[in-house]
Parts: C-alpha cells; sequence; structure tokens
C-alpha cells in the first residue's frame, strides 16, 4: 500500500522557509498547524502565507475562492501542545543542534507514537537529530529549498534508524506538494549542497590563484556556462558568513577532506564585514551608482570568416565545434597547410596541462560542449606566445558571435576547472552510493538552477577530458583536492560515462574436486 499524506500537517517555525512549508503544505491537501515560540513571528509567517497565496492568484494558478480555501486550511498554534494530533510535524527552526534537540523531544512527549518528525535541516546530521528522540525510527530529513513554494525539489534524508514506511511518508508529503523527490543519504551537506560545493570553493581558489577576477569568473560562468549567477554574485545574494560557515562546517564534518578546505579569501572578508548585499559591500559594491555585478558584454555578430582558411586539429566535442562553428562564420575549415590560423599549432585547447607546459608560444582557448549556447570563449596566453597568434585567435573568436575573455593560464581555464570539479565530486558521491546520476542532476538543476547537472556536463564533455583537466590541476598543484575519484577515472577508462550502468558480475561457481583433477 502506497503512503498517504496525513490529515493534519504541523510546522514549527513560521520564518520564511516555515511559512512556505505550511503553504505547501495546505495546497497538498492537508490541514496544517503553524507553530513560532514568538507571537511576532508568527503574525509574519501567516502574512507571507497571504502574500504567497496573492501572489498564485495574480498569476492565475489560483482562483480567489480556491485560495481563500487554503487559507483557511492554516490554522495558527498558540502552543506547542496544539500540534498534539498532527500526522506529521515538519521543523523549520534555526540551525542550532541543541535547539532542535531539545525541539523534537518535547514533540515526541506531545504528539502520538505514529506521528513523523521531520526536520528541515540543511547542515545538520538526522541521525544525530534522531539520536535522542525516544523511537528514532520516526525521524526524517525533509530537506526543501528557498523559497520553498517555488523551488521544484525536496530531498528525503533517512537517518541510521528511520523506518521504510517514514520515508515513504515524507516523500509522499514532498510528491503532493509538487516536488521532485530525490534521495540522499545522511552525509554533510546530503546530496545537493555536498555535490555544489566546488561551485563556490573552486571558484574562490581560481581567483586567490590570480587566474582570473571576480568579475571574470561570474561572467564567464553566466556567459560561457549558462548559469543564472556567478558564484561570487551568489555568494553575496545568500551572505558570505553563511557560505563560509557551511565550508568551515563541511571541513570539520569530513574530517579535513582537502576538497572542502574554505577559502582564506572569504575568511578575510568575514573578518571585514562585507558580507554581501545585506552590509552593501561583499564581492561587489551594492551602494552608488554601477552598485552590483557588472552587466555583461553583447556578444559580437557572427561572420566574417569571408572564405579564410582555418585549421583545427583534433576530434572530440571541443573540436567538432570549434569547426562546426567556424563554417558557420563563413571560414574555410580544412588540413589547410598555410592556414590563417592553425589551431593546433598557433593556437591550442587547453586541457590536460597549463598553455605554459603545452605551448608555450602559442595562444590559448577553452571549449566545454556543449558550446551553442556559449557567449563567451575564455583564451589565455604565456610571456612568449606569439602576439600574432593572440590577435588571430581574438579575431576568430569574435566572428563566432562570441565575446573573447582573456584569464590566466591552468588547466581547463575557469570554466572547465569549476566544472570539472563538480562533475568530480558528484562521482565521488554516486560511486559511495549516497545517491543516484539521475537525482544528482535533478538536484543540481532544480535545487540550486544549475543549467544542467554534473552527470550531463560529463556527457557532453566526455569523462576523458574531465579526467584530463583534473590530472592538469594535480599534477601542476600537487593538491590531493585534484584526486580523481575511482568511478570517474574507471569509467573513463573504458569509454563508459556516470550514467551507464555496468553488467553484473557472474558468480564463479566453485571448483568441485573432480573439475579440479586433471
Amino acid at each position: 500500500m502506497s503512503a498517504r499524506v496525513p490529515d493534519v500537517i504541523g510546522v514549527v517555525g513560521a520564518g520564511t522557509m516555515g511559512a512556505g512549508i505550511a503553504q505547501l503544505a495546505a495546497q497538498a491537501g492537508a490541514r496544517v498547524r503553524l507553530f513560532d515560540a514568538v507571537p511576532e513571528g508568527l503574525q509574519r509567517g501567516l502574512a507571507t502565507i497571504e502574500r504567497g497565496l496573492g501572489k498564485l492568484v495574480a498569476k492565475g494558478r489560483l482562483s480567489a475562492e480556491e485560495a481563500a480555501a487554503l487559507r483557511a486550511r492554516v490554522e495558527p498554534a498558540g502552543r506547542l501542545e496544539e500540534l498534539a494530533g498532527c500526522g506529521m510535524v515538519i521543523e523549520a527552526v534555526p540551525e542550532r543542534l541543541e535547539l532542535k534537540l531539545e525541539l523534537f523531544g518535547r514533540l515526541a512527549e506531545l504528539c502520538g507514537a505514529d506521528c513523523v518528525l521531520a526536520t528541515n535541516t540543511s547542515s545538520l546530521g538526522v541521525t544525530e537529530i534522531a539520536a535522542g528522540v525516544p523511537r528514532p525510527e520516526r525521524v526524517v530529513g525533509l530537506h526543501f529549498f528557498n523559497p520553498a513554494p517555488v523551488m521544484r525539489l525536496a530531498e528525503v534524508v533517512p537517518g541510521v534508524a528511520t523506518a521504510p514506511d517514514v520515508v515513504a511518508v515524507a516523500r509522499a508529503v514532498g510528491e503532493a506538494m509538487g516536488k521532485r523527490v530525490i534521495d540522499a543519504a545522511d552525509i554533510p551537506g546530503f546530496l545537493v549542497n555536498r555535490v555544489n560545493r566546488p561551485f563556490f570553493l573552486e571558484a574562490l581558489r581560481v581567483v586567490q590563484e590570480g587566474q582570473a577576477t571576480v568579475e571574470q569568473v561570474d561572467r564567464v560562468m553566466r556567459m560561457a556556462g549558462g548559469f543564472r549567477m556567478g558564484p561570487f554574485e551568489l555568494m553575496d545574494l545568500i551572505g558570505i558568513e553563511t557560505n563560509h560557515a557551511v565550508a568551515e562546517g563541511f571541513h570539520r564534518q569530513t574530517y579535513g577532506e582537502p576538497r572542502y578546505r574554505p577559502s582564506p579569501l572569504a575568511a578575510r572578508m568575514v573578518a571585514a564585514g562585507r558580507l554581501g548585499r545585506k552590509t552593501g559591500a561583499g564581492w561587489y559594491a551594492y551602494e552608488g551608482d554601477g552598485a552590483g555585478p557588472p552587466a555583461d558584454p553583447e556578444p559580437p555578430q557572427a561572420g566574417g570568416g569571408d572564405g579564410r582558411p582555418l585549421r583545427v586539429d583534433g576530434d572530440g566535442p571541443a573540436p567538432d565545434a570549434l569547426r562546426s562553428a567556424a563554417r558557420a562564420a563563413g571560414w574555410d575549415v580544412g588540413d589547410h597547410d598555410d592556414p590563417w590560423l592553425w589551431v593546433g599549432r598557433d593556437a591550442v585547447l587547453v586541457d590536460g596541462a597549463s598553455l605554459h607546459l603545452a605551448a608555450p608560444e602559442a595562444a590559448g582557448l577553452h571549449l566545454l560542449a556543449p558550446f551553442d549556447g556559449a557567449r563567451l570563449v575564455e583564451l589565455t596566453r604565456t610571456p612568449r606566445t606569439d602576439p600574432v597568434a593572440a590577435e588571430r585567435l581574438d579575431a576568430l573568436v569574435r566572428s563566432l558571435g562570441r565575446v573573447p575573455e582573456w584569464v590566466g593560464d591552468g588547466p581547463g581555464l575557469v570554466l572547465g576547472r569549476i566544472v570539472a570539479q563538480l562533475v568530480n565530486e558528484a562521482a565521488f558521491l554516486v560511486g559511495a552510493g549516497d545517491g543516484t546520476p539521475d537525482d544528482v542532476d535533478a538536484g543540481l538543476e532544480l535545487g540550486v538552477n544549475h543549467p544542467r547537472g554534473p552527470v550531463a556536463w560529463s556527457e557532453a564533455t566526455g569523462t576523458a577530458q574531465v579526467v584530463r583537466i583534473l590530472d592538469g590541476l594535480f599534477a601542476e598543484l600537487h593538491e590531493e583536492r585534484y584526486r580523481v575519484a575511482p568511478l570517474l577515472r574507471r569509467r573513463a577508462a573504458i569509454g563508459m560515462g556516470l550514467r551507464d550502468v555496468e553488467a553484473p558480475v557472474a558468480p564463479t561457481a566453485p571448483r568441485t574436486a573432480a573439475a579440479a583433477s586433471p
């Protein structure tokens, strides 16, 4: 029998997240009892729900009558004891372990033995929260993304003791709320925040090493990668201190795993009180003219190859995409002996090694498939790069209708480096059995608005290219954070992707004495 949504759902905490969850629970067909320890907070939460339903009416998604019926389903609870009859209680209180332990202890006393106790924690362990609760098998993680009524994802996170029927109820509630529900392991960051860590940490490393500026990193991620926001403008929105605290928590909870080492740049910003938009300054200034990230440049009109001979060596998604785009721009692409520009000699694709090591007198570029939607191409050079090669490579990129962005040298340049680390993190997680490839992609696309999930990135570029970039970074920087996940290296070695299912190994029949005899 499939699990059903409880008739009455309690929500503890009427802040932005709690109010959003209460609204979703009402839309899922449940009666809702909303509690907040601060009476004024409860009233603000009810007002938040009123505004949220009003927006749905204004967009034509609800009628005024339907919105009124949903409002009537949300009952304010003045005392925690009023949640006693709920079939499920979801907490959305501040991320302090002692607070959640105390709350769940009281709820366990007040609510029936069959009441599901769900935590919306994003940074604490579900098992740790459940440990102090009588019948810990009824405690489960149900993690929503902010703003809850808008974001289309929820993570269901069982603790060590969580019962399967409790997991089923949490999943049923999430699906009734209209969410894509993914299974996540009770590990630091669960699934989405775990795999997304390199989006911030690797961007910080790129700036720390002087390979690119804050503005360049964000521009590359938006215009070349298709991300809605770059990592630095997103940190300013979230709060630099919040993001840095998460990094410190990851590093502590994983006992110093190098992949999660916090950034000294972020620590310095926090010490300076430059926390982002909330303080008027972070990675960008938010006061006065030109506040916030600069506007992205408009790509030039494609065209202007004018039949000039162009040679592009190599096989694979990147060279193929470059040849296709150049032909469309009017270049005569072929195996010319004396081309106007030779990509493979005058200019090279910067992939598994920096330009300094691969071809120091050439100009460099990096393309990450899929290339069709890219509005920018990263270029690089060394002190020995031929100025004519650099000038012609810049002209080629402009003729393709892309903005050329000159950044510092390094394997994968900026976008390739960050995406390679996202793919690697996904491979570590999938390889450990902590999530499926499909859930990883759904989580990153629906939970944090990535243009495609890490597994989809690896399928577009090929796992071999990702491994080359990571190996190049490891060889040049000698840091364990760039070690390739075993699953990723093994799949790349046999030409398989992370989503491919390996055939099961047939068991070997035991050898009998007769079979062993000559």
